[in-house]
């Protein structure tokens, strides 16, 4: 079955469904062992065709057989020969094998047929257009006219749901995100009605469906709502198995799609088991080296590299490169080797990943975005060993290479910046580092399929700010990212969870301590389900909180939630002794300026920065 391939977490404007939809549906339009649906025309008063849908096939009228069955005089009746004429343009627009000969022989529908006839035919004309690369605004007007056609027959049909989805995809393409969301939304339904009705078979069905669900999940991430998208594209790989079996390429390849998506949110654990399904499939199908399973290893080493499981990444990372250098595949394995140089950084070998980067170095163009990538790399490496002499030349290099590729690859290039932004950070240089992450967010606000790495630039510059003592000038973007990223990662992440303590901690910072409550109040629920309560950082959160409520003199509601804070330290063992005598402390004096002791500003403020990617590199998409 040909099928409608997408990558979700594209960091390039992904393709439209549509055009791989259109070669099931629409090139010949005929019914196949494929799941494709027939569409071939006829005149009835309806339409130019009808679907029967026991027999999955559009049929003809019989008076498309007419001249088979009697001899036609040559001096014909005035209908008579005007149904002639009908079926004679009908068929002339179904030997149409391209585009612009559909179009031509469409101009005789419009001047014979009336416009309730001709819904099917704009349908096909704006597949076959989509088909063939054709600009979407061109598209637009047919699609448009095919359902106001549809809509009009106030009918529940397969060809409303391929409409809509060409319309989903149409303004995907164009933008029109909010337009394509309602389209393909709609789509959804009228698909789901006709599977409950039983009308069609299920092949014929979810072919559609899968393509809807794909562009849902496209849709949605150009919106910023990661977290929705992901829900879609795991219905997708359901569809895809369910239509072409397990044991396919095809279906390894759509769960490593998904273990991206769920990396690209952070959630390393949940990608974890689809990028294992995607390895087993293709190391069945294909054996150990195929170019297809180093692409899973390497994807498996980023998520151990997520769950700080170093020594795992490094040894699937080694398992990639092997078979990349078998293939060949130099751009890849160049990838593949920055990676390492991470991963020996994040165990501390900062000298094997030095003497990594400078073997690769040489195998790079003077201004290509790899070579930046390898000095930013280095510069890690250097700053780690406090060589931050050595590091900035490094840094300049890379930020000389990316400054002539801001306007061809904005992404990469902003990416870039914000690691380069990181590592003046640990150098102290917070201006340059917020300087850099300004760079980077002016970039990604012309990308909107790119919010949720803008709300991430947002959240950064924020923290910095804060860190630097510009409160006000703080405030605005980390409310802007917990926006968001909200709607990016979901309300209840734990990244989300960091702003909202941030934001507490700058509310603080300007004496207005109910708001900071209210601030960390929201950290703390958050990071209690995302982290769970005895994590460092819920209990952080609450201590702010108490803190919040010592400043309101709330001293019952600041002792109560510092001794949970106790509790929790107490249950780290001899690894927090430290925090809990620290915690220890500031539950006494909590408990003094209840009894109407000292007063004094006694509890330290600390705003916990947002996780930092310890790689560089990202995952390409292929």
């Amino acid at each position: 079955m040909r099928r409608a391939s997408i990558k979700l977490l594209s960091f390039s404007k992904p393709r439209s469904i549509s055009r791989n939809l259109t070669t099931q549906i629409c090139s010949t339009l005929v019914s196949t062992d494929q799941s494709c649906t027939q569409l071939n025309s006829c005149s009835n008063s309806k339409g130019l065709l009808f679907f029967t849908p026991k027999t999955h096939q559009f049929q003809k009228t019989p008076s498309q057989n007419f001249n088979t069955q009697v001899e036609i005089h040559s001096k014909l009746p005035s209908r008579q020969r005007k149904i002639k004429e009908r079926s004679q343009i009908e068929n002339d627009f179904e030997a149409a094998k391209t585009a612009e000969d559909m179009l031509e022989a469409f101009k005789e529908m419009e001047a014979n047929f009336d416009e309730k006839d001709l819904g099917l035919a704009c349908l096909k004309i704006g597949l076959k257009l989509d088909q063939e690369g054709e600009d979407p605004e061109k598209v637009l007007p047919y699609a448009i006219r095919a359902l106001a056609v549809f809509d009009s027959e106030n009918q529940i049909s397969l060809p409303i749901a391929m409409t809509l989805q060409l319309l989903g995809s149409t303004s995907y393409c164009l933008n029109k995100f909010n337009d394509a969301l309602g389209y393909l939304n709609r789509a959804n339904k009228i698909l789901g009605r006709l599977e409950e009705e039983g009308s069609f078979r299920a092949e014929d069905l979810k072919s559609i469906l899968h393509a809807v669900q794909l562009e849902l999940a496209n849709t949605k991430t150009a919106m910023g709502r990661r977290e929705e998208a992901l829900g879609n594209l795991r219905h997708s790989v359901e569809i895809k198995e369910f239509l072409m079996g397990e044991d396919r390429k095809e279906v390894g390849n759509a769960y490593r799609d998904l273990a991206e998506a769920c990396v690209a949110i952070l959630n390393f654990k949940e990608g974890l088991p689809y990028c294992l399904k995607a390895l087993e499939l293709h190391i069945k199908l294909l054996g150990e080296n195929s170019v297809e399973v180093a692409h899973d290893r390497r994807l498996l080493g980023v998520i151990h590299t997520g769950m700080e499981e170093y020594e795992k990444a490094l040894e699937q990372n080694q398992l990639s490169q092997k078979v990349l250098k078998n293939w060949g595949r130099s751009s890849d394995l160049l990838r593949a080797e920055i990676d390492a140089a991470n991963m020996h950084i994040a165990l501390g070998r900062f000298e094997a990943a030095i003497n990594t980067l400078k073997g690769v170095v040489q195998q790079t163009e003077k201004d290509s975005e790899h070579r930046a990538l390898i000095f930013i790399t280095m510069a890690k490496a250097l700053v780690s060993q406090e060589k931050f002499a050595d590091a900035k030349r490094c840094l300049e290099i890379a930020s000389g290479i990316l400054d002539k590729k801001e306007k061809l690859k904005p992404l990469d290039v902003s990416e870039a910046y914000m690691e380069i932004s990181m590592q003046y950070e640990t150098m102290n240089e917070f201006e340059t580092a917020v300087s850099l992450l300004k760079r980077a967010h002016a970039l990604l606000e012309k990308l909107p399929q790119e919010q949720h790495s803008e709300g991430s630039v947002s959240a950064r510059i924020g923290w910095l700010l804060l860190l630097t003592g510009k409160v006000t000038q703080a405030i605005p973007y980390l409310e802007s990212a917990a926006e968001t990223l909200k709607e990016s990662f979901g309300p209840k992440h734990f990244g989300v969870g960091y702003i909202y303590n941030n934001l507490g901690a700058a509310y603080l910072e300007l004496e207005r301590p109910q708001s900071a409550a209210q601030m960390f109040a929201v950290a703390k629920e958050i990071m209690d389900v995302s982290l769970g309560p005895h994590h460092v950082d819920s209990i952080e959160a609450c201590q702010n909180l108490s803190k919040a409520y010592a400043s309101m003199e709330s001293y019952a509601l600041a002792i109560e939630f510092q001794q949970k804070a106790v509790d929790a330290w107490g249950g780290h063992g001899k690894n927090a002794e430290d925090e809990l005598r620290e915690a220890c402390r500031i539950l006494e004096q909590l408990k003094i300026k209840a009894l109407g002791g000292f007063s004094s500003k006694v509890l330290p403020t600390k705003a916990l920065p947002l996780p930092q990617n310890s790689n560089p590199t990202r995952i390409e998409r292929r």
